[in-house]
């Protein structure tokens, strides 16, 4: 068994060797917490969940780190706008984002580190990388000296001399251009800390240079984020760390995004969908299936009619689980998932090949149900539980069949609504009114719910065509 994951930095697939045997490091730029989360945010966290939970299938002991950025431009840009401090805002919408994570099972971090807990370890770093000559300090500004650090920019495969570096306002001083902050001088009403080369805040990058070596050491396996981080946050993530002398990351997996008319999703195009509308329209378990199970490098274009195709994929997994279990009593995960769910998982993640075999074992199992073959039907369910326990999907998961939520909510109105139709539709049969019946059969059916006849009664699913 060889985990193979595409690496950033080597533009290829690489076959996964721990540094340590038996344990995965694992740091993913988590959310910067100026707003509250949209999908296109809680992708990368879904996708790195799954991830995760593949390492542990696999027999991995993993250690995983999600940061939160509470300091930066945007936040402190919020607080001028509405008035509310930026400890508040960025409270909240931490807040917000774990309420997401939670909502569509990601599992909780190792650590979820704070960038303003950590300044001491930031200047600890800063003050490292001016002894070696590879920063600056200029009018209260830190500054790295990006032609100090050989290899610069080789994740993104840019050329230094076309190299447009973002700055910010205030950042003077610089010896070049191409220098990025990695420390803020203090301006009039924001938040600051006081270190060696006066008062000021953070820069974005050095933050996570120092939580990951504070939570992972001098080397770890993997450092993940969206492919939008590549350029100029983890290329000056790598700078700052090897530059203090940290091997950093053996390994870059980058997501890609979700995007809406061919756009990237965000705050600024005005078009986010935040995850806790979203979660009062579709039930969180579809919104995991839909955000999840493409790959997670390939851009997923938001569409209602795709959230209804992959409410009914998975609407058509459950009602076979649902079946098996009235039939075979319950049936736990089988201990090991079939081989080819595993070949395309160790296969980089292989999402979408790996839940081809969790159709086509949903197929086995219905045929089996229909022939009544309850060891069969045991047997499905087992490695469909197996398989759906690693994306983070079983659907006979308390997590998924427990009430409380606004989409199981939902799904008990619409039952007892269905429950009153269907009886109507039975008195109908009974008196032999069959056309009455069957109208209000097709009548259901073009809602979008299946009607299924079993000698228990009627049963009613989603988009079961």
């Amino acid at each position: 068994m060889t985990i193979r994951l595409y690496d950033t930095s080597a533009r290829q697939i690489r076959d996964f060797t721990p540094i340590t045997p038996g344990r995965v490091s694992i740091y993913l730029c988590g959310a910067t917490v100026q707003a509250a989360p949209h999908i296109g945010h809680i992708r990368s966290g879904l996708n790195f969940d799954i991830m995760r939970r593949w390492f542990e299938y696999r027999g991995y002991d993993v250690t995983f780190i999600r940061n939160v950025t509470d300091i930066d431009d945007k936040i402190i840009a919020k607080e001028a706008e509405t008035g509310e401090p930026w400890w508040s805002i960025g409270y909240r919408n931490e807040c917000a984002f774990n309420t997401a994570y939670d909502a569509l099972g990601c599992l909780r971090p190792t650590y979820e580190p704070r960038a303003t807990g950590h300044v001491p370890e930031m200047i600890e770093m800063m003050r490292e990388l001016i002894d070696r000559g590879h920063a600056y300090a200029a009018d209260g500004n830190v500054y790295f000296d990006v032609r100090s650090f050989e290899g610069y920019l080789a994740l993104s495969n840019q050329e230094l001399d076309n190299l447009l570096q973002p700055a910010g306002e205030g950042e003077t001083g610089k010896r070049d251009p191409r220098d990025f902050a990695m420390w803020k001088a203090v301006k009039p009403g924001e938040p600051s800390w006081e270190t060696p080369w006066g008062r000021g805040r953070p820069g974005w990058h050095l933050e996570c240079s120092a939580m990951a070596h504070k939570y992972l050491g001098s080397a770890f396996d993997i450092h993940g984020g969206g492919v939008d981080l590549v350029f100029p946050h983890h290329e000056n993530e790598i700078a700052q760390a090897k530059a203090f002398g940290d091997a950093f990351a053996a390994y870059w997996a980058h997501n890609a995004w979700v995007t809406m008319s061919g756009e990237k999703m965000s705050k600024s195009l005005g078009n986010s969908v935040l995850v806790s509308e979203m979660v009062k329209r579709w039930r969180p378990v579809v919104l995991r299936y839909y955000l999840g199970t493409p790959h997670y490098r390939s851009t997923i274009e938001y569409a209602e009619d795709a959230l209804r195709e992959a409410e009914s994929a998975y609407g058509r997994i459950e009602g076979f689980a649902q079946r098996a279990v009235e039939l075979a009593g319950p049936v736990e995960p089988a201990a090991e998932v079939p081989p080819a769910f595993a070949a395309a998982m160790d296969d980089d993640l292989g999402v979408p090949q790996a839940l081809a075999v969790v159709h086509t074992a949903v197929r086995q199992g219905n045929a089996a149900l229909t022939a009544d073959d309850k060891d069969a039907v045991a047997a499905r369910l087992a490695e469909i539980r197996a398989m759906l326990e690693v994306l983070g999907l079983d659907p006979l998961d308390a997590r998924w069949t427990a009430g409380g939520d606004a989409g199981d909510e939902l799904h008990g109105v619409v039952d007892s609504l269905v429950g009153l139709v269907l009886e109507q539709r039975q008195a109908a049969r009974a008196r032999k009114d069959y056309a009455t019946a069957d109208a209000i059969r097709d009548r259901l059916q073009r809602s979008g719910l299946a009607i299924e006849d079993t000698p228990a009664g009627p049963r009613w699913s989603l988009g079961g065509h």
